[in-house]
């Protein structure tokens, strides 16, 4: 599998690329500016990759499911739920590669994606919300899902969360972007008491059509649910119910989904 990594400016400029056969490292030494964007290209769709696009951020086994991926560089208020050492300097580190077939069979968290953005639409997992606190980054869907578990505060990196702008309707979605074998769930509630609150329930959905009723609790640890098999491409969370606390912020650090791949030999 050839794999392509490109650093390209606001007018579509090629300002530094590499390739490589199932693996690829650029190194880039410019500080990025306004605009710029990266992009991962594996030449065809559905294809299970291992990606690296900044030093301080996580990396992850994700699924490409279109033949490339296009990820622009945050400045101002965007950048504030990454770590501070996140796309900055002059020096800057890029690496891909096919995932390994030991990879793509193991058990793991299938919701994992330190690289999801609102504009991603072809690299999974991704997360979406009908709603999220002011609009702020450091709020926002992706953040469930960045494998950021830091819930003693809120509002800066590393304390990242789903803000629900106090909306009792309020609803997280994950899709997988392929078929997935799910059994378990843990939940990590943002925990920066007594300013936050908590939930005392909620429910998952799943695509499946069957669903999940989950009883929480006030703690900082990871709350764990587990559940019969589902085939499933898609899961949403909704029907948080507050517990009766004087705080009106509730938030979600951390979601995860447990489980395997599905259909795996019609899948690159």
């Amino acid at each position: 599998m050839k794999i392509d990594i490109r650093v390209s400016d606001s007018n579509r400029k090629t300002l530094a690329s590499a390739s490589g056969a199932d693996e690829v490292t650029l190194v880039y030494d410019t500080a990025y500016r306004e605009g710029d964007y990266l992009s991962v290209e594996c030449g065809e769709p559905g294809n299970f990759i291992f990606l690296l696009l900044d030093d301080a951020v996580l990396p992850a086994f994700v699924y490409l499911k279109s033949a490339a991926y296009r990820f622009r560089i945050p400045f101002g208020e965007k950048r504030i739920s990454y770590s501070p050492r996140a796309f900055t300097g002059s020096r800057h580190l890029l690496y891909a590669r096919k995932a390994r077939k030991e990879e793509i069979l193991a058990r793991k968290n299938l919701a994992l994606n330190p690289l999801d953005t609102h504009e991603n639409l072809n690299l999974f997992p991704h997360a979406s919300a009908n709603v999220e606190t002011r609009g702020e980054a450091i709020f926002a869907a992706r953040n469930a899902i960045d494998g950021l578990k830091a819930n003693h505060s809120h509002g800066q990196w590393p304390y990242t969360s789903w803000g629900i702008n106090r909306d009792p309707q309020a609803q997280l979605k994950i899709d997988f972007g392929r078929k997935v074998t799910v059994d378990e769930t843990v939940l990590y509630l943002r925990s920066d008491f007594p300013h936050d609150a908590w939930w005392t329930s909620a429910v998952l959905h799943f695509s499946d059509g069957s669903r999940l009723n989950l009883k929480l609790s006030k703690t900082d640890k990871g709350q764990h649910f587990f559940f019969p098999p589902r085939i499933v491409d898609q899961v949403t969370l909704d029907t948080l119910i507050k517990a009766e606390d004087p705080s009106p912020f509730p938030a979600l650090t951390q979601i995860e989904f447990y489980g395997t791949e599905t259909n795996v030999n019609r899948l690159r």
